[in-house]
């Protein structure tokens, strides 16, 4: 059989520990901890800090389009609903079928032609407010990326 050590395990002394370094060592992964802490928190505020500067530009943007993009839209429900109107007096007028037909195909048409030319407004205006809402988030995002290289 194998013979057990004779030393018991009070006298095993580990050399890598000694009872006057433990108290050192621990101190000092406190303060590291802390340091680590502290750099984080302040991280964490100075983000916090331009998100609160970066809001205010992109309210302020979405707001003055979205007003741009009602009024738009209001002047075009106006127009459509007088051209409505307009269609329904000539309409009115008409002496034979082939008037009406006409006038129908005249109508729609100018009515397709109309929608089209607000969608392509609409489209600049809502590209245009998109470039400009993102732009404050795409500055605050290369900062930080900036900021990240330089650490």
């Amino acid at each position: 059989m194998t013979k057990i050590s004779e030393r018991s395990f009070e006298t095993i002394e580990n050399p890598g520990s000694s009872s006057l370094k433990v108290p050192d060592q621990f101190g000092a992964s406190v303060e590291k901890g802390n340091k680590k802490v502290t750099e984080a928190f302040l991280k964490f505020a100075s983000g916090a800090e331009a998100t609160q500067k970066m809001l205010p530009p992109i309210l302020e943007t979405t707001s003055l389009f979205g007003n741009e993009l009602w009024w738009k839209t209001i002047a075009a429900l106006q127009a459509d609903a007088e051209a409505g109107f307009s269609h329904l007096q000539a309409l009115l007028g008409a002496n034979s079928p082939s008037q009406i037909l006409e006038q129908q195909s005249t109508f729609f048409r100018k009515r397709v032609e109309t929608s089209l030319q607000h969608a392509k407004e609409v489209r600049v205006l809502s590209s245009r407010a998109v470039e400009e809402i993102s732009k404050p988030v795409k500055d605050a995002f290369d900062k930080v990326l900036t900021d990240l290289k330089a650490t």
